[in-house]
């Protein structure tokens, strides 16, 4: 069988196809009134839960905007509309605001549960092409997504229709996001399986190495039993401790080649006089990511980690980081 290639016109009609969504958006944009106010407020407002609905196409949207809004701070789900009539309705309580999604405004299936809606008490925030619609009419808050035509060349499947539906969706979300304000950090714990989640929920104390795994040496020490407790812990250094157990300085790779070229009989030395005293350290309470900053400004593959009185309670390095899938 004869493989078919695609012309230079099909490049050219998604050019044109990305143009008319592009300038859909725009039109919605300039076509923002206070009704999105209204809308924000109400979702604000909202003592129990954001339920989005839509049939067809529009309801493939309606799940992104209830999962966009799940994950930035709005408790949201989605309900089918054809479900709802056969009993998941009951999913749906009077502290509910309802956002239905229609680009004709005249779904049957969502017209029939708005009735039942109404009756028991929930809001409803409609999404629609047509202002003029039955369902525009019967909502609290109605927002207009109408488009002056579909991307498709026969201006009958749903193209640009429905990528206005989804960036006012995220425009809500978004909104919301900033009136609740809900930082990154609440996102990370929103996904915990995610990098972001990794760099933003991951302390220094959770990927440290830490008791007997600590390599550290008295001030008191010899160059040759620095030297053993580096190879030992395999961390590229060793802590110098002072009498009291305080962090005096550093001993890593670096200072080992340069003591060889300056110290001729380097198994005699003291590590104190050969130490990197006033090492950078970082504390057991912050963020991964921060020691991944403090590593790469000062081109530096280990840190201690101290306590505010300088007690020496861990260490790490890039490979722990890695590790953790900090970076």
């Amino acid at each position: 069988m004869d493989k078919i290639s695609p012309s230079k016109t099909a490049l050219d009609l998604a050019k044109q196809v990305l143009a008319i969504e592009a300038e859909a958006i725009h039109s919605l944009a300039a076509r923002l009134s206070a009704s999105f106010l209204d809308a924000v407020a109400l979702l604000l407002n909202c003592k129990g839960r954001v339920v989005v609905s839509g049939i067809g196409k529009s309801g493939h949207i309606a799940r992104k905007i209830a999962s966009t809004m799940a994950s930035t701070g709005t408790p949201a789900y989605f309900v089918h509309p054809a479900e709802a009539s056969h009993g998941d309705i009951g999913m749906i309580a009077r502290d509910d605001v309802l956002i239905a999604l229609s680009n004709s405004g005249e779904s049957e299936e969502l017209l029939t549960i708005v009735p039942l809606l109404k009756r028991q008490g929930a809001s409803l925030i409609a999404i629609t092409g047509n202002a003029d619609s039955s369902l525009a009419h019967e909502a609290d808050v109605h927002l207009d997504a109408r488009v002056e035509k579909e991307a498709c060349p026969l201006n009958l499947a749903p193209t640009a229709s429905t990528t206005a539906m989804l960036a006012l969706g995220d425009a809500l979300a978004v909104a919301l996001l900033d009136a609740k304000g809900f930082g990154a950090e609440d996102f990370a714990r929103s996904h915990p399986g995610g990098a972001l989640g990794r760099r933003l929920l991951t302390h220094v104390r959770d990927v440290m190495r830490s008791g007997e795994d600590i390599p550290s040496v008295p001030d008191s020490a010899g160059f040759p039993e620095a030297l053993l407790e580096m190879s030992k812990k395999r961390l590229g250094m060793t802590a110098v401790l002072d009498a009291a157990g305080r962090l005096s300085g550093v001993f890593t790779d670096g200072d080992l080649r340069r003591t060889l070229a300056r110290v001729e009989d380097i198994r005699s030395a003291r590590i104190a006089d050969i130490m990197t005293r006033n090492p950078r350290t970082i504390g057991p309470d912050k963020l991964a990511v921060e020691a991944v900053q403090i590593m790469e400004e000062n081109k530096v593959n280990q840190l201690l980690v101290v306590t505010g009185e300088g007690k020496l309670v861990g260490a790490l390095n890039m490979h722990d980081l890695f590790r953790a899938k900090v970076i």
